[in-house]
């Protein structure tokens, strides 16, 4: 992670004397800022570029055709656990959601709550294992918990199953997401263009390795589960459980049919820290990975941080006199970029229903906006990592 940060800071320290160039305020002669200025923009632009080619070749390429495979196991072979530290009233209207079938659910909470429909399980303080906050609790769960389900579903506290189709038969079966809004609308936004990117996820069941897995919706086989273990430090105890189990057996990754629609972050801070960890925990499980994947993973995460730079700077900059060598040909990427993100999220929009869509497509300008509210989670993370697991605040049922 140290190159990332090194070089976040230099690209910040360059836009900063490049745009006080540009206003006639800078240490550094002009000449010199203006170099350092272009070379950074070209420099950011390829980087995205690139990172953007790479993702469509994974969705339309690698991805391409891929349908679920057919669920060939009902609730019978599932065992449900719901995973809080106590909020009583948000898991409460997750296991009401789930469908009849789905009969066996655990509750594991940190503290005593009341759920009905569920057992009520709360993690013993004397517990101790590698596993931190939601990784240990899932590793209580894991060794406390005698049965003979085939899948264990991990549900986050706010993830109300609104379609189930049951599971396809593979190690380990993400469900598909759907974030609802809660508070901030750009943070609402910010996961619908963040449902665009994430498509990319049907090339997974096509790479050896998933190149990130989402918990708030997630089954494993239960003996997958007991010869991997979710018993390792991690931030991102879901991704690092995938690639701690491709990395030891050949493991079969499928998306299922079956819906789970979570809160977006009720508001700007609480998005930025939840993207924070995110960042900040798969740079640090890379070293779960092959060199070829933990190459394309931190060069992913890098591209993310910088992606509202071309649309962002450049424009403003323009507007503002600056010259960019071969401006003409940088113009043309910038907007092709640009049309890149307007992609992901009208991408986004179109796996909501109809009458969510409208409103949604009417926000389509605030799109660069958006961009930069969901990578600046990743930028907090990759120059200031978390030292601990931060629970993202929710709004509750109500709301």
């Amino acid at each position: 992670m140290k190159i990332e940060r090194a070089a976040l800071a230099v690209v910040t320290a360059v836009l900063l004397l490049g745009g006080g160039a540009t206003l006639g305020v800078t240490p550094l002669g002009p000449g010199t800022a203006q170099s350092l200025l272009e070379a950074t923009l070209w420099t950011t632009a390829a980087l995205f570029a690139g990172t953007a080619l790479v993702w469509f070749a994974l969705a339309y390429v690698v991805g391409a055709g891929y349908e679920s495979p057919p669920a060939t196991h009902d609730g019978s072979d599932v065992q449900v656990r719901i995973l809080t530290i106590d909020a009583e009233a948000v898991v409460q209207a997750t296991v009401d959601s789930l469908p009849d079938d789905l009969d066996d659910v655990h509750v594991i909470a940190e503290d005593a709550i009341d759920v009905a429909g569920a057992h009520v399980h709360v993690v013993p303080e004397s517990f101790e294992c590698d596993a931190v906050r939601k990784g240990r609790a899932i590793e209580w769960a894991r060794r406390e918990f005698d049965t003979d389900r085939e899948y264990a579903l991990y549900l986050d506290e706010d993830s109300l199953l609104t379609k189930w189709e049951g599971l396809p038969d593979a190690d380990v079966v993400q469900l598909r997401e759907r974030p609802r809004h809660t508070g901030s609308v750009l943070s609402y936004l910010a996961d619908v263009y963040r449902m665009g990117v994430q498509i990319e996820q049907r090339a997974f069941a096509r790479l050896s390795i998933p190149l990130f897995a989402w918990g708030g919706g997630i089954a494993v086989r239960t003996d997958l589960e007991d010869a991997v273990t979710w018993n390792r430090e991690t931030l991102v105890e879901d991704t690092a459980f995938v690639w701690a189990a491709a990395r030891e057996f050949d493991v079969d990754f499928e998306l299922a049919e079956s819906v789970c629609r979570n809160e977006a972050p009720p508001n700007l801070t609480e998005i930025l820290q939840q993207r924070r960890r995110w960042a900040a925990g798969n740079l640090d499980a890379t070293s779960l990975l092959p060199v070829r994947y933990r190459v394309l993973t931190r060069l992913r995460n890098y591209a993310w941080a910088l992606s509202p730079v071309v649309t962002l700077v450049v424009v403003p900059l323009s507007l503002l006199g600056a010259t960019v060598v071969y401006a003409t040909l940088f113009l043309a990427v910038s907007v092709a970029l640009a049309a890149f993100t307007g992609f992901w999220y009208l991408r986004g929009v179109y796996d909501y229903d109809g009458d969510d869509q409208l409103p949604l497509v009417l926000a389509l300008p605030l799109a660069p906006l958006v961009t930069v509210v969901h990578s600046m989670g990743t930028v907090a993370g990759i120059l200031a990592p978390p030292a601990d697991f931060r629970v993202t605040e929710k709004a509750g049922p109500d709301d």
